[in-house]
């Protein structure tokens, strides 16, 4: 197992987290719909402390200073949905939005979880990855069902 190797795929996924508590975040300010505006704060939430899981590990490897925010396309893909929201788009509009973002994450960590990490990291990025997908999957079935009722 290769330490920096760890670190970077863990640096990598506290991105990911990031993008996708700020993602959450700008979604549920903008949808109008009161379940969405829950379960994407709920997300959000949840993203949080994925990443003050992995800002943990990231200590315990020896890189503790290490200030890792959001990605570039993760802040285009919210000035996207800001945008789109200002032309008039609604619910279906940012559902398909925070799905683009899912499908980044759960690529992220499909990649993370068949990496070669310590196996205390492996298994908090497995129950993490789970997780994502769970949200992935719903988050498409709620952009399903609102393109059909369109």
């Amino acid at each position: 197992m290769n330490e920096n190797n760890a670190i970077s795929v863990v640096e990598s996924l506290i991105e990911t987290c990031k993008d996708g508590q700020k993602g959450y975040q700008d979604a549920a300010s903008h949808v109008k719909r009161s379940d969405l505006k829950t379960y994407f704060n709920e997300q959000s939430l949840e993203r949080s402390r994925f990443a003050g899981e992995l800002e943990a590990e990231l200590i315990r490897l020896g890189k503790p200073d290490k200030k890792v925010s959001g990605s570039v396309s993760g802040t285009l893909r919210r000035a996207w949905i800001d945008t789109k929201v200002s032309l008039g788009g609604g619910d279906k509009t940012i559902l398909e939005s925070v799905e683009a973002g899912e499908d980044n994450a759960k690529e992220n960590y499909e990649k993370a979880v068949t990496g070669d990490l310590p196996e205390n990291i492996a298994q908090i990025v497995r129950r993490q990855a789970a997780s994502v997908q769970k949200a992935h999957d719903k988050v498409k079935s709620l952009r399903d069902a609102a393109k059909a009722a369109a």
